[in-house]
């Protein structure tokens, strides 16, 4: 009934509520169909008229769209009636003000995090070059994610709006091509980017990262912790995911990350590869012996802290060396825990780390995509699929 990923049923059953799980199980096979009908749209043009039609569909008139296009831009274009974009600002925020810190996080605990699903890493498996895309990807995500924390990004036509959309058709466009591919095997791991893979997704920006954070010290309360998740709830509904996958309330999202966890297998090794990739980028991409030897004396510290932050259960599963390095992370939680308590007294102290978030996401993205913008466009293939 369900793909043969869905595992541990009785337990989780037991433990969640035989329809909360049930219900889990068919969305493994539920796609996107406003997304997939635009894609499908699409199909027969070269990139340039591809890519042009995408940019009419989201910043042209909807009268003037093929139907498919055009009912893809009205399903958009008006927000839900729960979205509140001053709400959104807030948890947004409360993520930029965590600077470099918050990006060390996103990388080494939340995408590793989603690198462990072993069914739910196949379609960037299947995107190929692992180790030489890690760094390009990489910077993607984090342009993709600061758009989404400006103020104001997420409101229809915005630059978050218009980012989340093109993902979205971009995991359409893919989700069609592992479709049509002898090598998907629906069987094990159910539809490619699934409502279950894409709401996992809006949680690893989310609760995943805010759990992160306060593993490192910062002092994130409930109600900023929901104003993040009411961020990446719009993000999520721009993205294509199903509103009862939306969790307003932090006890509602942990609940649905706990039952995730708990309904899937082990990391694989392509869960390894890919987390592998990510941490030794900076290796794999010197250009000198001198940053190849930075790299090489950092190389350490990167594995210590992203053990501490994937915990050693899954650092142990996916090949992270054992290092002394782990304990610098607690070390650190307690530098920053008191260095926010006395910051925290300073007049405007807010509004000076804003915009130092800002400005470092800034440089990070230019410094990561080497000038370039990232377009999320549709790719023509799979590389091995």
């Amino acid at each position: 009934m369900f793909p043969t990923r869905f595992v541990h049923l009785e337990e989780a059953r037991r433990r969640f509520g035989p329809t909360r799980v049930d219900r889990m199980g068919a969305l493994l096979g539920a796609g996107d169909p406003l997304a997939d009908a635009a894609v499908e749209a699409l199909a027969e043009q070269d990139h340039a008229a591809r890519e042009r039609l995408v940019d009419r569909t989201l910043r042209g008139d909807p009268a003037t769209l093929p139907a498919a296009l055009a009912a893809f831009r009205r399903g958009l274009s008006v927000l839900p009636f729960w979205a509140d974009l001053d709400r959104a600002r807030r948890g947004g925020e409360v993520l930029l003000r965590t600077g470099v810190l918050g990006g060390i996080v996103l990388g080494f605990r939340s995408l590793v995090a989603g690198y462990c699903s072993p069914a739910g890493n196949k379609p960037l498996v299947f995107s190929g070059r692992l180790r030489e895309a890690a760094p390009r990807r990489l910077s993607e995500t984090s342009r993709f994610v600061s758009l989404v924390y400006q103020p104001g990004s997420l409101a229809p036509g915005a630059p978050g709006w218009v980012a989340a959309a093109r993902v979205r058709l971009m995991h359409a466009q893919i989700r069609r091509l592992l479709r049509a591919s002898p090598r998907w095997d629906a069987g094990a791991w159910g539809d490619p980017i699934n409502q279950v893979d894409m709401a996992g997704t809006t949680l690893l920006f989310s609760l995943v990262l805010v759990e992160g954070l306060r593993m490192l010290g910062f002092r994130i309360r409930r109600e900023e912790c929901e104003d993040v998740l009411h961020l990446w709830r719009i993000g999520g509904w721009v993205l294509g995911v199903e509103q009862e996958l939306l969790f307003p309330t932090e006890p509602e999202a942990r609940l649905f990350w706990e039952l995730l966890e708990s309904t899937q297998s082990p990391p694989d090794a392509d869960s390894g590869a890919l987390a592998r990739a990510l941490l030794e980028s900076p290796l794999h991409e010197a250009r000198s012996a001198e940053e190849r030897a930075r790299a090489e004396r950092f190389l350490p510290v990167a594995y210590g802290i992203g053990r501490y932050l994937v915990g050693d259960r899954y650092a142990d599963a996916l090949g992270y060396p054992r290092s002394p390095w782990r304990w610098a992370a607690p070390a650190l939680r307690t530098l920053v825990s008191g260095t926010g308590r006395l910051v925290g007294r300073i007049p405007g102290v807010d509004r000076l780390t804003l915009e130092a978030g800002l400005r470092y996401w800034k440089r990070t993205v230019e410094l990561g995509l080497g000038g370039e913008e990232a377009r999320f466009e549709l790719p023509a293939r799979m590389s091995h699929a």
